[in-house]
């Protein structure tokens, strides 16, 4: 069976990423000869629809099941319609991933479990608010654009992941948010310059 599931890296080992339509790399597994494929996340820095045009993507590429931690209302509903099985996985590598979905430990999503517009505000400015909904409960830069324009969102609880099984583990999850946290820094701070300087 070939299974996706979504990646900091590119192989086995590489830490799973805690999101689906903006994480980095794909890695698809066939989950009986464990042979793997790392592809690049063509929506990940896309202005909007990243979810519907990620979970289009991994479909095409033959995705019979996918293994992440936070998926949206528009990707999930791309996924039902084409029966494809959302499995939620967070606090390990791809290969402990794989290994928990072939062992039966990992649970099918009902529903998507973020909602449209939620997210740690990748891109400010060209889609705020629709990115990188890390699941660790840091949701910044929540909003909706209403009819008086960006609206914050109330606070939701955001899904809790599953402890990491090791004191390594942890160590290497929270310096993996720490990483994506400085790359979503200096995207803000970007933001910000081109934004002063009129562009």
């Amino acid at each position: 069976m070939r299974i996706v599931v979504t990646a900091n890296g590119t192989d086995l080992d590489a830490p799973a990423s805690p999101v689906f339509g903006r994480c980095p790399t794909y890695i698809f597994v066939d989950t009986e000869t464990l042979e793997f494929e790392a592809v690049s996340n063509p929506a990940m820095s896309a202005p909007g629809g990243a979810g519907i045009q990620a979970a289009q993507f991994v479909i095409q590429r033959g995705a019979q099941a996918v293994l992440t931690g936070n998926v949206g209302p528009n990707a999930y509903n791309v996924f039902q319609t084409a029966n494809v099985p959302i499995y939620l996985f967070s606090g390990g590598t791809v290969r402990e991933a794989v290994e928990a979905y072939k062992a039966g430990r990992l649970q099918p999503m009902a529903g998507a479990n973020v909602r449209a517009g939620m997210g740690m505000g990748r891109g400010m400015g060209r889609g705020m608010g629709r990115g990188m909904g890390m699941g660790r409960g840091m949701g910044m830069g929540r909003g909706v654009y209403g009819p008086g324009g960006w609206e914050a969102m109330p606070p939701s609880t955001p899904p809790q992941p599953t402890p990491p099984a090791s004191r390594e583990e942890e160590i290497a999850a929270l310096k993996q948010l720490a990483s994506d946290l400085r790359k979503q820094l200096a995207e803000i701070m970007e933001r910000l310059d081109q934004l002063e300087k009129g562009d």
